[in-house]
């Protein structure tokens, strides 16, 4: 798979809130006219889907600025990948399927914290005991 064929509206997204202050913060940068500043987003294909790993607030903003695509990496980090599979399960179970899903998903940074970073430690917390207990 060529990556930078991928469009942005094609990615899986891993998390299923957006950050408005992480989204205000990336506007005083981000120019859809010269991507030359922007990191590359990184992905990871996962049981035959690509999803994004990290970056989804950027991804987002590309796509409110109508870019189809962007710089993108292969994520070779050793990550959770099955904490990933679940956050990714979790966005199509609410129906999120690409970042133009995440629109009103927009929040504070406060709630952002208390919704999005508190289900991801439950879900670390739950896949260390269910792997502590050889249920994985």
């Amino acid at each position: 798979m060529d990556i930078k064929e991928l469009r942005i509206v094609d990615i899986q997204p891993s998390q299923f809130y957006i950050s408005e202050e992480k989204l205000e913060q990336i506007g005083r940068w981000f120019e859809p006219g010269d991507l030359s500043g922007f990191e590359a987003v990184p992905v990871k294909e996962l049981d035959g889907q690509v999803i994004f790993t990290d970056g989804h607030t950027r991804a987002y903003a590309a796509w409110l600025a109508g870019l189809e695509r962007i710089p993108l990496v292969w994520d070779e980090d050793e990550l959770d990948w099955e904490a990933y599979r679940l956050c990714a399960d979790a966005c199509r179970k609410r129906g999120i399927r690409s970042v133009a899903d995440l629109e009103e998903r927009v929040i504070s940074g406060e709630d952002y914290e208390r919704l999005w970073n508190n289900w991801c430690d439950v879900l670390h917390e739950v896949l260390e005991l269910q792997r502590a207990d050889g249920l994985d």
